[in-house]
């Protein structure tokens, strides 16, 4: 779902959404045509019929041509993508409107209705005019959408890379410190210890996670526990209970993670006797379901302001990855801090060999 700004602005017209939202459009439109030339009664049907036939010709046609011309204009700049596809739709627009009133005239199907004139050319500058007007409007539309989105999507990057470079201090110093004792007490755990922190900085620093499958953000997110283990020890638990979630499913990079952090920081660390963190995962009718569980201890009443950033994070990429098929829901339920993630599983592709 992400928008290129090299390419041109329209929708894929190759879809069947936008087949059916066009089939509506025209439908809606011819009913509006047919009310305000008739009154409701026998002679608005027909007009309603036949308007409707001339308006799909016209909608179903020109989302075939921009779906069959979809690579070409891309591949032409702006100004020139926009001008062929006015052209294309204008000439598009005057040989069916040439076709309709050909027939219509032949065969006496529009002698009643105010779609066809007595004069062919002035029926034909006429659509060729309107056409003119509505493309260009809906070019407009199409490329503020566009920019729109592109903009919302360069913000979601920045915010991504903020989360990326957002190391919490304490974290660091206390990695830092509990590999400083590893090193006397056990110098091989402390070798694990640093190569698991050069992982995990490796991973939020990465440039290239913008979409990866799961199994990648559940490494991620193990690493960081096993990090947290070494500093909590027996303070942290955490049940992991997502045998059944696809492994190859495409998620946003830094999804899982911040979520354990948030749930290590807000949850359990604040305890004098810790907790346990409960990450399940369902995987049902195409759709993915994680749900991370942590205790909030009695004195926590409110929920600090970086978990609010890191779930409006989340929910932003989701958003822009899977549109309004993607929900998450956070809040305080009696004792525990609930994180409920929703979106449809999409799989990576496989690497090539």
């Amino acid at each position: 779902m992400s928008t290129d700004p090299k390419q041109l602005y329209l929708p894929d017209f190759c879809t069947a959404r936008a087949v059916l939202a066009i089939v509506i459009i025209c439908e809606l439109t011819a009913l509006v045509l047919a009310l305000a030339r008739n009154e409701i009664g026998f002679g608005f049907w027909p007009d309603l019929a036949r308007t409707s036939m001339f308006l799909l010709w016209i909608g179903l046609f020109g989302a075939g041509m921009l779906c069959v011309l979809r690579g070409y204009l891309n591949r032409q700049s702006l100004a020139k993508g926009s001008a062929l596809v006015l052209a294309l739709t204008m000439a598009m627009v005057a040989i069916i409107s040439a076709v309709a009133y050909s027939l219509g005239s032949r065969a006496g199907w529009f002698s009643d209705a105010a779609l066809i004139v007595d004069d062919r050319w002035t029926f034909l500058v006429r659509n060729v005019f309107i056409t003119l007007i509505v493309t260009g409007l809906a070019l407009r539309y199409f490329y503020v959408t566009h920019e729109w989105r592109h903009n919302v999507e360069l913000q979601a990057k920045a915010r991504v890379h903020a989360l990326q470079a957002r190391i919490r201090p304490h974290f660091l110093f206390n990695s830092m410190n509990t590999i400083a004792a590893l090193t006397r007490s056990n110098p091989a755990r402390a070798e694990e210890a640093v190569q698991d922190l050069a992982d995990l900085f490796r991973a939020n620093l990465s440039e290239k996670r913008n979409q990866i499958p799961l199994s990648d953000e559940i490494d991620v997110a193990l690493t960081y526990q096993r990090m947290e283990q070494l500093r909590l020890g027996n303070r942290l638990r955490i049940e992991w209970k997502i045998d059944s979630l696809p492994r190859d499913a495409l998620v946003p990079g830094l999804t899982l993670q911040p979520l354990l952090e948030n749930a290590i920081y807000h949850g359990i660390e604040p305890r004098a006797d810790g907790g346990t963190v409960t990450v399940t995962g369902e995987f049902k009718q195409g759709m993915i379901t994680v749900v991370v569980r942590n205790p909030v201890p009695l004195a926590n009443l409110t929920v600090r302001e970086g978990n609010r950033l890191a779930l409006a994070n989340i929910k932003e990429r989701l958003d822009l990855m899977y549109g309004d098929r993607a929900t998450v829901k956070a809040g305080r339920f009696d004792e525990e801090y609930i994180v409920t993630l929703r979106f449809p599983f999409s799989p990576a592709e496989a690497p090539a060999k």
